[in-house]
């Protein structure tokens, strides 16, 4: 059935190009469009993502290398270096985001699993600086010398899908995101230090949903009522209330401190929840689980084009993030629906050097045999979406 498509045209067919086509009728993408449409430009940037291309010239010498075979690839045949870069700054980048979200969407529901048995979603927020060149990226003004944007995201840690993003310039401070998320009643959400704003923690518990964060060193906690027998590693668990008259007023409510002891790292971590329900040990166990958006955005900057940019406009930026996040999701649900026994890695070195070839993706995964990374390299990659 695939003998006569090349790699790439199978990959596309995991995309709902229908659902695609009503996001740029409502954004009005092609109006007056005739020939490069926004379709041919995500198919360009995704091409541009699987194969590493590092720049917009060497992905455009890429696809004229392969001038022939475009209008199969379903790029079309009038993918130019003006083109491309014309669209990426001129079009809704908004089109692009509302389908990075609708690949979330579908990929969470493909890798729905229950890893902690809380009976709700537990989520990570965080966010990766990406620094960017202030005489080129002028409208990212970080300091006074430097560029950079942030990218706040919400990470489903037990699909390792990221279900929600924010893109910031990078002097926007970590907690000012988290009045963005879209909070779910009954979820559980992750924070680190730097998400020590009582106001938005309060929110969270007036929408009954629960938090975890790690407290500052600072913290100022009068115990009200504290558990005695505890179990190893906890130093102490008890309900009480914030001290701090700014504080205080951001969080009325009673809220629970709970001290644990990690063996591993030789350091106490000091932790901030309203889940009355939980053990200390889940609550322990919660944050540490939190180090997977850590990997997400290690895995993210190493394997897609997220940190050199194929456009200097925010659009541009915005447009080949979202693009990214497409590109991750479509991986997770081919490695999902495919039942791929392979790494991320893995699939993503055989992609690179695959796309125009005509092979079934079964049989490029099986025959391709490709060393991990790990054993090659000597070190450790993030491993994402092992079933």
């Amino acid at each position: 059935m695939h003998q006569d498509k090349y790699v790439f045209s199978q990959l596309v067919s995991f995309l709902d190009r229908s659902k695609f086509n009503r996001i740029v009728t409502k954004y009005d993408g092609d109006k007056y469009v005739k020939y490069f449409t926004c379709w041919n430009q995500l198919l360009a940037l995704m091409f541009g993502q699987l194969s590493n291309r590092e720049s917009l010239r060497d992905l455009i010498i890429a696809l004229e290398a392969h001038q022939g075979k475009t209008y199969h690839l379903g790029l079309g045949k009038n993918v130019t270096r003006s083109n491309l870069s014309k669209a990426n700054q001129n079009r809704d980048y908004r089109i692009f985001e509302s389908f990075a979200y609708y690949m979330v969407e579908q990929a969470q529901k493909k890798l729905k699993t229950s890893i902690f048995n809380l009976g709700s979603n537990v989520y990570a927020f965080d966010s990766t600086t990406i620094d960017l060149c202030l005489v080129v990226f002028w409208w990212a003004k970080f300091r006074k010398k430097k560029g950079g944007i942030k990218i706040h995201t919400l990470y489903d840690i037990e699909t390792q899908i990221p279900a929600f993003f924010h893109i910031t310039t990078a002097s926007v401070h970590d907690s000012k995101a988290m009045s963005e998320i879209p909070y779910e009643t009954g979820a559980y959400y992750i924070f680190d230090r730097g998400y020590n704003c009582f106001k938005s923690l309060f929110k969270i518990e007036t929408l009954e949903s629960y938090f975890v964060v790690r407290a500052k060193s600072n913290l100022q906690f009068k115990a009200i009522n504290w558990k005695r027998r505890l179990p190893r590693n906890i130093l102490s668990d008890a309900i009480g209330e914030l001290t701090i008259y700014k504080s205080s007023k951001d969080y009325p409510s009673h809220i629970r401190k709970v001290c644990f002891w990690d063996e591993e790292q030789k350091r106490k971590f000091t932790f901030l929840t309203n889940a009355m329900d939980l053990s200390p040990l889940q609550i322990a166990e919660l944050y540490k689980n939190r180090w997977q958006i850590e990997l997400f955005f290690k895995w993210l900057k190493q394997h897609l084009k997220i940190k050199k940019f194929w456009g200097n406009t925010e659009n541009a930026v915005r447009i080949q993030i979202y693009s990214a996040i497409i590109a991750y999701c479509l991986v997770a649900i081919i490695q999902h629906d495919m039942e791929i026994d392979r790494t991320t890695y893995e699939i993503l070195q055989i992609l690179s050097i695959s796309l125009t070839d005509k092979t079934r993706l079964r049989d490029l995964f099986n025959k391709t045999n490709f060393n991990n990374d790990k054993e090659r390299c000597g070190f450790s990659e993030p491993s994402l979406f092992k079933f």
